[in-house]
């Protein structure tokens, strides 16, 4: 019971400090008095602080908890998707950023509506974007929940209302100034739990030698799969091409991610902070792997789910920390406010995201918003990230009580990835691209990847697991406060343990006769199609029907048919000047451009500070 309190301690004292450092660097920092500094934090946050941010982004709670049991329980497939997320930074930094860098656009969606003239382009990305992050928030929400009621014994309802309220608040003091300070303290926690969790194994393993025989011998090392197979579950080929689509989408054509580059003040430095963050993500993410090595070598021959002592793959990380670190006072509560702050720092980097899309792409639009002066207009996105923030937390609520929605985010994920990262490729490097090939493109993919998703549901078996052994339990395998099972209870158990080892031997015979004996049909076979392709498919449905439909759809108007050409990838530029054919036409720029990098230097449908001449 003392060490349980010591937990809460250390629980709250987390939790302060992080609330306190949110506070700090608002009353310490400039105050903003407008909405660009409340969206891009006056452009004087730290690159190291923004290096840690924009790598933060990606590592949420799910992946602390999700990747160790993914490496215990089904190997190291899934950390191959590293390779993808590597090569999505140079490819964001100089396709991406150059776009849009200077448009100072407050919701990246603007861009498309400057593009493509047609702001139904712009709400149907936006919109997307905003219930696809309500519907994953809700469930991100949820997950510490779980652990924390577990551990600590905290109520769902309470975890829940604690974590919006304070993520609302922040959201409140300080935009993205306090979004970044709560992904800085995060990571920061992240990694301190992180290590102390791989040093106590590898003392208890006497070197990482033998963790990595264990590992290795066990198959939960097997890396550089290049089967061919799409209805493999994950391979390198997969974890490389879908990690990397979905990577670009997520740091190329999402708002919080776009608004960190257009917060800092110069294309250099932005470059700088995108290739640090290589090495950084690669280290914060091996990371998680490395406790999951740790984790198996102490349990390779006691599965503590089989015997019991947890119900869900989730939870032995969880229970390695109850079992092997209970010599730590503390260390539990420290366990769970990363997990708490984690949520937390993601949740109010997502809710200033979030409210900059309400107001700018919706919000703005209504006739009675549009006269709202500057100093007003703050106030307002302010209250749209307070409800973003109250529909975040009923959808937490129902996510407790009805899981099936968190299939539905997943769902939703994989829908919408590809669809966004390719109306921004058809806007950026498709000169002959308009606004209905645009709708087109983005609606056909939308269907058709989320009916494979849900068609996935039907005919997909749950991912098989890589046995795991009971032979090594005895009453000396776990902590002194773990409770005690009699050998003879677990003969059974060993022996199941043994016939299901055999069994995996003959692995590959039996996924070939399940092959045959499943129902092959064309349609069948695409429901089987692994979800790591999802975004790649979304994506070139996305292009080639916009393609299309821009080909046999041209536009009613010269006024539709000329755009901006700082609006295309110089690249893109070039290429099209060198085809022949029907291009799109554009505005020819002079190279004067505004040195205010603002907000204030876009119209709604061009660029300002740039003298442009008519069309030719």
């Amino acid at each position: 019971m003392g060490s349980l309190w010591i937990d809460y301690g250390v629980f709250g004292l987390l939790l302060l400090a992080s609330i306190s450092v949110s506070i700090w660097s608002k009353l310490s920092g400039p105050k903003e008095k407008t909405k660009a500094d409340y969206v891009f934090a006056q452009n004087n946050v730290s690159m190291g602080a923004m290096i840690l941010s924009i790598a933060r982004g990606f590592l949420g709670v799910r992946v602390f908890l999700g990747y160790p049991s993914e490496l215990y329980y089904r190997g190291s497939e899934m950390w191959e998707t590293l390779y993808g997320m590597v090569l999505a930074f140079p490819i964001v930094l100089y396709f991406f950023v150059p776009v849009y860098f200077n448009l100072g656009v407050t919701s990246v969606y603007q861009y498309l509506d400057m593009r493509f003239k047609s702001r139904f382009v712009r709400r149907l990305a936006s919109g997307t974007y905003l219930f696809r992050s309500l519907l994953n928030l809700g469930v991100t929400v949820f997950t510490p929940c779980v652990a924390l009621k577990t551990v600590l014994g905290s109520p769902y309802s309470l975890s829940i209302i604690a974590i919006t309220s304070i993520s609302i608040v922040f959201t409140v003091l300080g935009g993205l100034r306090s979004a970044i300070t709560a992904d800085v303290v995060q990571c920061v926690v992240m990694l301190a739990c992180s290590c102390i969790m791989i040093m106590q194994g590898l003392y208890e393993a006497e070197g990482p030698a033998n963790v990595y025989r264990v590992n290795r011998r066990r198959h939960r090392l097997d890396f550089f799969n290049w089967d061919l197979d799409p209805t493999e579950r994950v391979t390198t080929i997969s974890a490389l091409l879908g990690q990397l689509f979905m990577s670009v989408s997520l740091y190329g054509c999402q708002q919080n991610f776009v608004q960190r580059y257009c917060s800092m003040g110069s294309f250099k430095r932005v470059a700088q902070t995108l290739w640090a963050n290589v090495p950084v993500m690669a280290a914060l993410f091996s990371l998680n792997w490395l406790v999951g090595m740790v984790i198996f070598y102490l349990y390779a021959d006691c599965d503590p789910k089989k015997i019991g002592y947890i119900s869900d793959n989730d939870e032995i990380l969880p229970f390695y920390v109850e079992d092997k670190l209970y010599i730590l006072p503390g260390f539990l509560g420290l366990l769970m406010a990363s997990m708490f702050n984690g949520t937390l720092s993601f949740l109010v980097s997502c809710l200033n995201s979030m409210a900059s899309v309400l107001w700018e792409d919706f919000v703005s639009q209504i006739p009675a918003m549009k006269s709202v002066p500057e100093s007003s207009q703050l106030v307002v996105m302010k209250a749209c990230g307070i409800v973003c923030g109250l529909f975040v937390m009923g959808i937490a609520f129902v996510v407790a009580h009805m899981s099936g929605l968190v299939e539905a985010s997943q769902l939703m994920t994989s829908a919408t990835t590809g669809p966004l990262l390719g109306v921004f490729i058809l806007a950026m490097f498709c000169p002959s691209a308009n606004w209905k090939g645009a709708v087109a493109g983005m609606i056909v993919s939308h269907v058709v990847i989320l009916w494979i998703a849900i068609g996935s549901l039907l005919v997909k078996e749950p991912p098989r697991d890589l046995p795991t052994s009971i032979e090594g339990c005895s009453n000396m395998t776990f902590g002194p406060h773990i409770p005690l099972y009699h050998q003879s209870a677990l003969l059974p158990l060993i022996n199941d343990s043994n016939h299901l080892i055999d069994q995996f031997e003959e692995g590959s015979k039996i996924r070939q006769l399940n092959n045959v004996v499943n129902d092959m049909s064309v349609i069948h076979f695409i429901y089987r199609i692994s979800y790591m392709y999802y975004a790649m498919m979304g994506t070139l449905l996305t292009v080639v029907v916009g393609l299309l439909v821009s080909c046999f759809a041209s536009c009613t108007s010269d006024e539709e048919f000329e755009y901006n050409e700082k609006l295309l990838h110089p690249l893109a530029l070039k290429l099209s000047s060198l085809c022949g054919g029907r291009n799109k036409r554009c505005y020819s720029t002079e190279a004067t451009p505004n040195p205010m990098h603002s907000i204030n230097t876009i119209s709604e449908h061009g660029i300002n500070g740039y003298r442009e001449k008519p069309p030719v």
